[in-house]
C-alpha cells in the first residue's frame, strides 16, 4: 500500500482505492472539530449523537468531490417528529451542522434504534453543488432504517445505483469529549472514471468479497485515535493485490457567517424590506443557526 502523508489521526479524511476490485473508499475520524461544532448548542445527548453521525456522513460524501470549491449538503426533514430539521454541509474540508428539535417531543419519542424515534416519517436529501460548472445534483430518499448511515446507503442504491457500504461510530471519550469515525465503500464496476454505468449488481462477486471484509470493521476501530487510518484500511484489506491511498484531507469547523457575507446577503433585499428588518435604532440583527452567533449591522452599512 502506498504511504499517505503523515497527519494527525483525528479530524481528517483518507481516500483509497482497490483497483483489482473496482472499489473506492473514504475513511474519516473527527474529534476536536466535532467538539467545536457541538459546543455551539446545548444539545441533548441523543441530538448531539445524531448531528455527529450527520457530520461524519457529510465529510465522507463531501470529501469525494473533485471540485474543492464544491459543496455537499445533507438535509433531513420531517413534520411530525421530535427533530423537524437537520442540516450539515461540507466544503473544502470545512464542516458545519445544525439540528432544530422540540424538547417535549424528544422526551416522548420511543427509545428505539429506528430513525422514527427522533424523526418520525420524513426524508433525506443529499445535494452536490459543483462550483466550477454551477451544476447541482440532488437525490431524495425516505428516512428509513435504523440510522442515517442506512438512509445514505439507500440513497446510493436508489438514486445513484451504486453498490455502497456505510459505517459510522460515535462515542464520548473518558474526558467527556466526542469522537466519531466512518467508512464509505463503493463498487463502480462499469463507470469508475466517467464512463456510463452499464449495470451495477449488488451481488457482483467483486463487491460481495470486499463488502464482507469491510463489514468486519468495528466502532472501536473507527474511534481508536491510536489506530492510524491507513493502518485500519490495511487491516481490513491487506489480502488484496493493491491498495492505493490518496492525500489526507484535514477536517475543520467552517461557517460562512462573517459580517461581510451577511452584509452582502442583506444588501440583496429591496430597501423597503431591509428597513422592515431593522429595529427602532436602525440596527439589523442576524442569528447564525449553525454557530449561535448574533451579528448586528447598522442599516446604513448595507444601503
Amino acid at each position: 500500500m502506498s504511504e499517505p502523508p503523515a497527519a494527525p489521526e483525528g479530524d481528517c479524511a483518507l481516500g483509497f482505492t482497490i483497483p483489482s476490485r473496482h472499489v473506492r473508499g473514504r475513511i474519516i475520524r473527527i474529534d476536536d472539530t466535532l467538539d467545536t461544532v457541538l459546543a455551539a448548542h446545548d444539545y441533548p445527548e441523543a441530538i448531539a449523537r445524531l448531528l455527529a453521525e450527520a457530520l461524519v456522513l457529510t465529510a465522507l460524501l463531501g470529501s469525494t468531490l473533485k471540485d474543492v470549491a464544491g459543496q455537499l449538503t445533507l438535509q433531513a426533514q420531517t413534520r411530525n417528529g421530535a427533530v423537524d430539521l437537520l442540516v450539515a454541509d461540507y466544503r473544502g474540508g470545512e464542516m458545519r451542522g445544525y439540528v432544530r428539535h422540540d424538547p417535549e417531543r424528544l422526551a416522548e419519542a420511543p427509545a428505539d434504534p429506528s430513525l422514527f424515534g427522533p424523526f418520525g416519517a420524513g426524508y433525506l436529501a443529499i445535494t452536490f453543488d459543483q462550483a466550477i460548472t454551477g451544476e447541482r445534483y440532488q437525490g431524495i430518499v425516505p428516512l428509513e432504517g435504523g440510522s442515517l448511515a442506512g438512509a445514505v446507503e439507500s440513497y446510493f442504491a436508489q438514486s445513484e445505483q451504486i453498490a455502497s457500504l456505510v459505517r459510522v461510530g460515535v462515542a464520548r471519550d473518558a474526558g467527556g469529549g466526542w469522537v466519531a469515525g466512518g467508512l464509505l465503500l463503493q463498487h463502480l464496476p462499469e463507470g469508475e472514471e466517467g464512463r456510463e454505468r452499464l449495470h451495477v449488481r449488488l451481488d457482483h462477486p467483486e463487491w460481495a468479497h470486499v463488502r464482507l471484509l469491510a463489514e468486519t470493521v468495528t466502532d472501536a476501530e473507527l474511534l481508536d485515535r491510536a489506530l492510524p487510518l491507513d493502518a485500519l484500511v490495511w487491516r481490513l484489506f491487506h489480502d488484496e493485490e493493491e491498495i492505493r491511498v490518496t492525500a489526507i484531507t484535514p477536517l475543520v469547523k467552517g461557517c460562512r457567517c462573517d459580517p461581510a457575507h451577511i452584509r452582502g446577503v442583506i444588501a440583496r433585499f429591496p430597501p423597503e424590506e431591509r428597513a422592515a428588518m431593522a429595529d427602532a435604532e436602525g440596527r439589523i440583527s442576524v442569528d447564525c443557526e449553525f454557530c449561535s452567533k448574533v451579528f448586528t449591522l447598522d442599516l446604513a452599512e448595507v444601503e
